[in-house]
């Protein structure tokens, strides 16, 4: 039988366990201004993970065509930051 510490049986867990979307999606609201600026975090109303899909509301209409169009670079630095490949798409409501 394996030993595993404690950090390594959570990780295994978070790994298997539907709770990683979550406590995924909360680390993303964390980081969201960083990584996008005040302004864009400033008209951003939500934020959500669901199986890789990475749902982001707003109701500022120029500001939907600016996400569109930085969609991969939303990706890019979400998984950067994240240090996994959580997100592989992102829809902008």
């Amino acid at each position: 039988m394996a030993e595993y510490s404690m950090a390594q049986a959570m990780e295994q867990f978070l790994k298997k366990s539907k709770i990683r979307f979550n406590i995924q999606a909360f680390k993303i609201e964390e980081i969201w201004e960083n990584l996008m600026g005040k302004t864009i975090a400033k008209y951003t109303d939500s934020i959500k993970l669901i199986n890789n899909t990475l749902f982001i509301t707003t109701n500022t209409a120029p500001l939907k065509k600016e996400l569109i169009f930085q969609r991969e670079t939303i990706i890019k630095r979400i998984n950067e930051a994240l240090g996994e490949n959580i997100v592989k798409e992102v829809v902008i409501k």
